[in-house]
């Protein structure tokens, strides 16, 4: 049961980043792909149906952590405390300009709006890039499982390390690739040629960050990560923007699955005694709580996953970024 309670884990994770990987990634691109206001307006409606659904798999791999891996949410809400607020405050900030940009009849408001989240996007994802980085390199734990150390030093100092520090850059990498590979296949017109070309370009960065990361760790599953984002360039190259947008979304699920899986069976790696790291066995709640959520968990996670699907399907049309001539 603990080793299916983590696949699960890890599935929410693999969905959140994917999907709200490309959300980030339109934010970011959309006042740069967007010329005027109606071509950033056209990339933004994008995601408009999906944004706030998306961020449902952020709730679910919280509470699946809270729930399944008590000693894992609490050694990491503890020494991370200030990054997560961090990014619970930029989320909300994202979902201000996205729901509030049409709520005034003013370009510069639109403008000021789409700068914001432009901004929001940019800082949530070098946020998590970086906390994936320490999910990697690991933490201070000592022998009772508390990470060491006291005031801002305890919960920043990690992000000031290479592996945050290059987390941070491939994930801004994978998010600007999903958002243009995504614009790519959802748009016409103008955005969508500048959306090719921006994947085209940025699938040569995203590969090389994704094979340092692969050196770094040793993970055959992100060198093979980065040979797919390289492969999504050149599909976007030919324009068959639909198997670019899958080949980066595989390249950033396996990579994910890599993270989370780079160590085996220890989920957080102490770097103060490898003999103190917390284990999948160690950080998991009792047999009754387990049994309990499996209850909730099949009823509910089916449900979310065929919603999502259906809204989808039924948003599946281009959005024209060219004026329609009257």
């Amino acid at each position: 049961m603990i080793t299916s309670w983590f696949a699960v884990l890890v599935l929410a994770w693999v969905l959140y980043f994917v999907l709200e990987g490309f959300d980030f990634g339109v934010g970011i691109l959309a006042p740069v792909l967007g010329r005027d206001e109606h071509e950033r307006g056209a990339a933004i409606r994008t995601v408009g149906p999906f944004w706030d659904g998306n961020e449902v798999w952020l709730v679910a791999a919280v509470g699946v952590t809270f729930a399944a891996f008590p000693a894992w949410y609490a050694a990491l809400m503890s020494a991370l405390y200030l990054p997560m607020v961090a990014i619970l405050l930029l989320l909300a900030i994202r979902g201000v300009a996205l729901e509030f940009r049409g709520k005034h009849d003013s370009a510069t408001w639109r403008r000021r709006c789409d700068l914001l989240l432009a901004a929001s996007s940019g800082g949530i994802v070098l946020l998590w890039g970086a906390v994936l980085g320490v999910f990697v390199d690991g933490l201070a734990l000592g022998a009772d499982g508390e990470v060491t150390g006291t005031g801002l030093s305890r919960s920043l100092g990690p992000l000031f390390t290479p592996a945050a520090g290059l987390g941070a850059l491939a994930a801004v990498g994978a998010a600007i690739l999903l958002g243009a590979t995504f614009l790519a296949l959802r748009t016409t017109g103008p955005v969508r040629r500048r959306a090719r070309d921006v994947a085209r370009h940025t699938g040569t960065f995203g590969a090389v960050a994704l094979l340092l990361i692969g050196i770094g760790t040793g993970s055959r599953l992100t060198l093979a990560a980065a040979a797919i984002v390289f492969i999504a360039g050149l599909q976007a190259r030919r324009s068959r923007e639909a198997t670019s947008f899958a080949a980066v979304a595989t390249a950033v699920a396996a990579t994910v699955v890599a993270v989370f899986t780079t160590h085996g069976d220890v989920v957080l790696r102490s770097t103060l005694d490898p003999a103190w790291s917390l284990t999948r066995a160690s950080a998991a709640a009792g047999p009754e709580a387990l049994r309990l959520i499996t209850v909730a968990g099949v009823i509910i996670l089916p449900g979310v996953l065929i919603y999502q699907a259906w809204s989808y399907w039924v948003f599946r049309r281009r959005i024209a970024s060219d004026r329609v001539p009257s």
